[in-house]
């Protein structure tokens, strides 16, 4: 038996019809006449020896032998497909694609992009605030952050700033509430964002990190980071805020987080890429971007005392 592949125009040929179960259509994707790609797919099934469609009257379906072959020729030509778009990347050196989540997309990045765009008017940034895993050999992205304790495997992975939670409110509500005790009278806003921590990381584990004993939060729950934190703006009451999405506010004055003490997330953000692609122009500009604005705010970072966690029963 031939083992010898035949040509890639007849292969191509012969998946688009296998997809579309059409002749016609599968020339029209192919941008050539449904004469030219009959022809490609009979010289196909001569060079295998048998058959891969029936040709019926106003339709065609696939023998044995096609069914055989249908799947491993679009997975092969969809990884022809992603490696050219890889290589393509690699001589890109104006655009750059990240995604991040929803919350730090919102008040992490949108509030600083204009600096960057600004440093490099070079660079065509475009971003998708999703949370869903990324394949960098399946997805168009250059970048991706990501929270969570990691590892990384495969991927070129560059830890952040150590991710803690403070509880964070509008000034006039510090006053209300001197001392972390006093927040048992509070509306405890609750964000459920971070539930997949383990151990966990909550108004509860805070107050049991200070020796106080657990408090009900009363206020409202929300799913999303950035929502929870907007709600304290709000002045609806206080939340458990991340480092990373109240850094800004509390730099800015508006928030506070009066106690001075935060509870160790257990998480991080991290910034990922391909292997090898972290030094490539536009990833490393955009990498060394986001450490020298983590950096502006580091001294809030630095006089924030740590709270060894409570142990657990």
């Amino acid at each position: 038996m031939v083992s010898r592949l035949p040509p890639l125009t007849a292969l191509s040929a012969f998946d688009a019809a296998a997809r579309h179960m059409s002749f016609a259509k599968a020339a029209e994707e192919l941008n050539v006449t449904p004469a030219a790609l009959s022809f490609q797919i009979k010289s196909l099934e001569e060079h295998l020896g048998t058959a891969l469609f029936r040709r019926l009257n106003r339709q065609v379906e696939l023998t044995d032998a096609g069914r055989a072959l249908a799947p491993d020729a679009q997975a092969g030509f969809e990884t022809l497909l992603r490696g050219w778009r890889a290589a393509q990347r690699t001589q890109d050196h104006q655009s750059l694609t990240v995604t991040a989540g929803p919350a730090f997309t919102a008040k992490w990045l949108a509030p600083r992009l204009f600096q960057f765009a600004q440093e490099h008017p070079e660079i065509e940034l475009r971003f998708s605030a999703t949370l869903r895993l990324v394949d960098f050999a399946r997805d168009d992205v250059d970048v991706a952050i990501r929270f969570g304790t990691g590892p990384d495997p495969g991927v070129y992975s560059l830890p952040l700033a150590d991710e803690w939670l403070t509880p964070v409110m509008l000034p006039d509500l510090a006053a209300r509430y001197p001392e972390p005790s006093d927040l048992r009278d509070a509306v405890l806003i609750g964000d459920e964002s971070m539930n997949f921590l383990d151990p966990s990381a909550d108004w509860n584990d805070w107050f049991a990190a200070l020796g106080l004993p657990p408090v009900k939060p009363t206020g409202p729950r929300f799913s999303q980071a950035d929502h929870a934190v907007d709600a304290a703006l709000a002045g609806i009451g206080v939340v458990l805020g991340r480092r990373a999405l109240v850094i800004k506010e509390l730099a800015e004055g508006r928030l506070v987080a009066p106690y001075g003490c935060a509870l160790p997330s257990g998480g991080r953000f991290r910034f990922l890429c391909p292997e090898g692609a972290e030094n490539r122009p536009q990833i490393a500009a955009f990498r060394d971007w986001i450490l020298r604005e983590i950096d502006k705010t580091a001294h809030i970072a630095d006089a924030m005392t740590i709270l060894k966690r409570a142990e657990q029963t």
